[in-house]
């Protein structure tokens, strides 16, 4: 496991591109000022990765905080997403026109199949492939695909995704997916960490602040990162996204780390992979 060091740190994905490992959801966060200063906020507290998507509906807000951060464009790495009723081969291609004309970008650090719509992936994939041969895209991946999606799309695929974002956290670690994407090379990433919020509910994981003196957000998002996973914690209030990054001074023990694995019961907080209709 690569070392974690510091909120800039990276995960290298297997076309060699650096990705940051902790980056900043947006998803939720209205267009506008509000998605605008969260942004902002993120980028003064030294977070380099933004992910958000065109169904958020907030990508120029996106551009206009990475703007306003004074950050220079290629210290930032930018993720979107191709929504659903976007996907096959053309209308691809223009739905990622319009999410750069939106960010107000000339490229993306990396573009991703939002859910795994059947009959379409594919197409989409082809596309993905042709915008990352144009190196209008540095790095291309999927999201929500589980192990069929992907052994599906690989029987096809010239480029092997770099990325899967899937929803991730203690109650849904899926490690045989996480195995087989190890296997390909396929960089894991979560979303939805905090389980849509339900974490704090749930006394279990109150065990390990004490001892660690560290909030349950902190906990959670350092098993991630020691699991190896990328994770995007979103939030649109200054003092949580500052806090979500105060990650590098404490490392969960062993011991810890597998007590937060046998928490898994494949419960799902977000939509399924194999039954979602949107």
């Amino acid at each position: 496991m690569k070392k974690l060091t510091d909120i800039q740190g990276t995960f290298k994905l297997h076309n060699g591109v650096e990705m940051p490992y902790l980056g900043l959801g947006v998803y939720l966060s209205k267009d506008g000022q509000e998605v605008k200063n969260a942004v902002k906020w993120a980028l003064d507290a030294g977070y380099r990765h933004i992910d958000t998507a065109s169904i958020y509906g907030n990508e120029e807000g996106v551009g206009s905080g990475i703007r306003a951060s004074g950050i220079p464009r290629e210290e930032v790495f930018l993720v979107s997403k191709v929504w659903n009723s976007d996907q096959g081969y053309d209308s691809t291609l223009r739905a990622f026109d319009a999410s750069l004309e939106r960010l107000g970008m000339d490229y993306l650090d990396l573009y991703l199949i939002h859910w795994p719509v059947g009959g379409k992936y594919k197409d989409t994939w082809r596309a993905l492939e042709s915008l990352y041969a144009e190196k209008r895209i540095r790095a291309i991946g999927v999201s929500n695909f589980m192990q069929h999606h992907l052994e599906d799309l690989l029987n096809v695929a010239e480029v092997v995704p770099m990325v899967n974002q899937m929803e991730f956290h203690p109650y849904l670690v899926q490690q045989s997916l996480m195995d087989y994407c190890k296997e390909k090379s396929i960089q894991y990433e979560a979303w939805s960490p905090m389980m849509q919020g339900n974490i704090f509910e749930d006394p279990v994981f109150h065990q390990l602040t004490g001892k660690y003196n560290k909030t349950i957000a902190q906990i959670v998002l350092r098993y991630d990162l020691q699991k190896g996973v990328i994770t995007i914690p979103k939030s649109s209030k200054k003092e949580r996204i500052i806090a979500n990054a105060d990650l590098f001074d404490f490392e969960l023990s062993q011991a810890d780390m597998d007590y937060l694995d046998g928490l898994d019961k494949g419960q799902r907080f977000g939509p399924d992979p194999d039954n979602f209709d949107f």
